[in-house]
């Protein structure tokens, strides 16, 4: 089968120097993808550009992304090929729309200069790739992630059981420490299963494709 794999961090640039991003190191996404290749898939790995995890994903193509929507134009050329995609990529929620100074004055430069002094960031949402996924492969298990760290374990699970409701996918991983330690696979009308680390849950997932 073929199977894309999406890791590490995103990020949006603040100035062409500066950026929001997420604390991922890719590792978990390198890990599932040779996994996925050692089972005898063709495997894509996305990862962020900011991704650190030294690991050897052998047997995987690995293409790297930037931003939410670099990451999603490289899905959607890869558009209804694809048998299944793991969405692991930890995603920026927001983007910079604007930036100013203390007097209101809006800042665009390449480099914003530290004599600006106190800077205002406007704040927008940015694109949601797992809502799209759907449409860019109708044919493909799709199984997203749930990093939660509020709340309890069934306040996580209910969150994973919306995430698969509304972004019509085939499963959830749930984890952060609403979930606890470890990992939980959660599919619609079974229970979910736990899953003690990484190499696992690579495991798991491997053979959970089939």
């Amino acid at each position: 089968m073929r199977v894309i794999v999406t890791c590490g961090p995103s990020y949006e640039p603040i100035d062409q120097v500066r950026r929001l991003t997420n604390f991922s190191t890719g590792e978990l996404g390198l890990m599932l993808s040779a996994a996925l290749a050692r089972a005898g898939n063709t495997v894509l790995c996305l990862k962020g550009e900011g991704a650190t995890a030294q690991v050897a994903a052998a047997g995987a193509k690995i293409v790297t992304f930037s931003t939410n929507e670099d990451l999603l134009q490289k899905l959607e050329a890869e558009a209804g090929v694809a048998d299944a995609v793991f969405h692991a990529a930890a995603l920026c929620d927001y983007r910079v729309k604007q930036v100013r100074a203390a007097d209101g004055t809006s800042l665009d430069a390449a480099k914003i200069p530290t004599r600006s002094g106190e800077l205002t960031l406007t704040l927008e949402p940015t694109v949601k790739v797992l809502s799209r996924l759907r449409s860019i492969f109708p044919k493909a298990k799709i199984v997203g992630w749930k990093y939660e760290l509020d709340g309890t374990r069934d306040h996580a699970l209910a969150l994973a059981a919306r995430q698969i409701a509304e972004c019509h996918t085939d499963a959830c991983v749930v984890n952060g420490a609403a979930w606890g330690a470890g990992f939980g696979f959660v599919e619609t009308g079974r229970a979910p299963v736990s899953i003690a680390d990484k190499a696992e849950l690579s495991a798991f997932l491997a053979g959970w494709l089939g």
